[in-house]
């Protein structure tokens, strides 16, 4: 009889998985995804769902949008990756990660009908079909599935959903997506289907085109959120909330809209968030003002949402973010500009497959820096990084585990300091 220990060993170590080794666990194909599929009865035929793809903030909308959905009395079914703590977090319904009973059980039933069939997935196909089984048993309205990596070629673009949301378009995983912005737009643009409308939550005129063509190709309507809804500044409230004003085209339409994600590059989420309630509304999906303030608002509470702008510790005050590409550093870059502070400590680590050169160009000198690495395989040494950094004025020491990382920066700042731990998603993971 299988142990949840020995499932997540054989999860880990068996399987291909891009978490751990970067590319090479990555497939040019959904031939597997498919006969998973197929094996277990196409499970992703029992349940609607909602896909979101985009280089950054999908893991936010995603959360956010079934926070809404749960307000509204819909069993909301929750598919993210990678997770930070716990491997259930990645599978959740109503906000409650996927039993171990029920991921030893879908294991288990996958070895035994893998016998015959013979497949080698990897991590990620495996854990979408887990998902997908899993959703089916439990009944869910609705599933918000998030892409994994790009969107064309992702595990989960098997379904056909009420909407496919594209948050943003840039540089990331460019050895996979491509080197240009117009390349990694039509991988992320792979997720639109037929008679499927479309949400695209900011619009660039590198890109545009790619999911306007995309979409007339595919005889489906396309919006692009930012520029219908416009979230003009946000504010912080007595109980730590952001208060945004929402604005359609020129119009206040929400005050006061509070949401418990604090990073303000939320500002940039929520209005894809707002446009792609309109869409599932004239769908038929019965989600209201009132779910929308308070989903917003209990996002974290109702799924359990960590590593985005999350408040760690307070004197010194610590603070930790997985945004990791240069898009999600510049966010962080100013977000931490606008925080009062005597000294900055940023404690960092990074992957070997990231534009390094870019990220570090983006942050401040006037920090001390604690050069570190997570503990996966893909993890840049922390020398390495450090000699890297220094070409950009950054100075600091290193250190071999994020724990002595932390316990220095802690050792040495003051209670009026700042403390970033950022770089990595894995780096989060670890001070989590």
């Amino acid at each position: 009889m299988l142990t949840y220990p020995e499932v997540l060993d054989f999860l880990y170590s068996q399987l291909p998985m891009f978490q751990r080794t970067g590319p090479a666990a990555y497939k040019d194909n959904l031939d597997n995804t498919l006969r998973l599929d197929q094996m277990f009865g196409n499970p992703h035929r029992s349940f609607r769902t909602v896909h979101i793809a985009g280089t950054n903030g999908k893991g936010s909308v995603s959360h956010m949008l079934a926070s809404i959905f749960q307000d509204a009395g819909y069993k909301t079914g929750l598919y993210t990756s990678p997770h930070l703590k716990d491997f259930r977090e990645r599978i959740k319904v109503n906000g409650e990660m996927i039993s171990e009973e029920a991921v030893v059980n879908f294991t288990r039933t996958y070895l035994e009908k893998n016998e015959t069939e013979a497949l080698e997935p990897s991590f990620f196909e495996l854990t979408v079909s887990m998902a997908f089984d899993y959703f089916r048993t439990m009944q869910v309205d609705i599933a918000i599935i998030e892409v994994g990596l790009g969107g064309r070629l992702d595990s989960t673009n098997i379904i056909t959903p009420e909407a496919s949301v594209i948050t943003n378009i840039s540089f990331d995983h460019m050895a996979l997506l491509g080197n240009t912005l117009p390349k990694i737009a039509g991988e992320k643009a792979g997720i639109i289907k037929a008679g499927t409308p479309v949400v695209i939550g900011e619009s660039s005129s590198e890109t545009d085109f790619v999911f306007v063509q995309t979409a007339k190709k595919m005889g489906t309507s396309i919006v692009f959120a930012n520029q219908e809804y416009r979230a003009d500044y946000s504010m912080l409230t007595l109980e730590g909330k952001q208060s945004l004003n929402i604005t359609r085209k020129g119009i206040s339409i929400y005050s006061d809209l509070q949401i418990d994600l604090l990073g303000i590059y939320q500002r940039h989420n929520v209005p894809t968030v707002l446009k792609t309630i309109d869409i599932l509304n004239e769908k038929g999906w019965n989600l209201t003002e009132k779910n929308i303030r308070n989903g917003l608002k209990n996002t974290i509470q109702n799924t359990g949402l960590m590593g985005r702008w999350q408040i760690i510790g307070n004197n010194p005050l610590m603070i930790c973010d997985t945004g990791h590409n240069p898009a999600g550093i510049k966010m962080v870059v100013e977000q931490i500009n606008q925080t009062a502070y005597k000294d900055l400590h940023i404690i960092i680590g990074m992957v070997n497959d990231k534009d390094q050169d870019e990220v570090l160009s983006l942050l401040p000198i006037n920090a001390h820096y604690y050069f570190t690495k997570a503990s996966i395989p893909r993890a840049t040494d922390p020398l390495q990084l450090s000699s890297r950094a220094a070409r950009f004025g950054l100075k600091g020491s290193c250190y071999s585990t994020v724990r002595e990382a932390i316990s220095s920066a802690i050792g040495n700042a003051d209670k009026n300091d700042l403390i970033f731990v950022g770089g990595s998603t894995f780096v989060v993971a670890e001070i989590l």
